[in-house]
């Protein structure tokens, strides 16, 4: 069982190296700084709540765990 802090370091530490990721594919796509910065701000606020709430919900679930 993980604690709730230790979810929340990881959903950070995840989300700086994925919103890296999704400023990079962006920017090569669009070629745009502002128009990748916008959309990995974007990013950043959705997926750190969505990522948390996942790992928490993860964790509930006693499937594939060992005692």
């Amino acid at each position: 069982m993980e604690k709730r802090l230790r979810s929340v370091f990881k959903t950070i530490s995840w989300r700086i190296l994925a919103s890296i990721d999704t400023f990079l594919i962006s920017w090569f796509i669009s070629g745009s700084l502002s128009i990748s910065s916008w959309i990995a701000g974007i990013e950043v606020i959705t997926k750190i709540f969505l990522y948390y709430f996942h790992e928490r919900i993860w964790n509930s679930i006693s499937w594939g765990k060992k005692k």
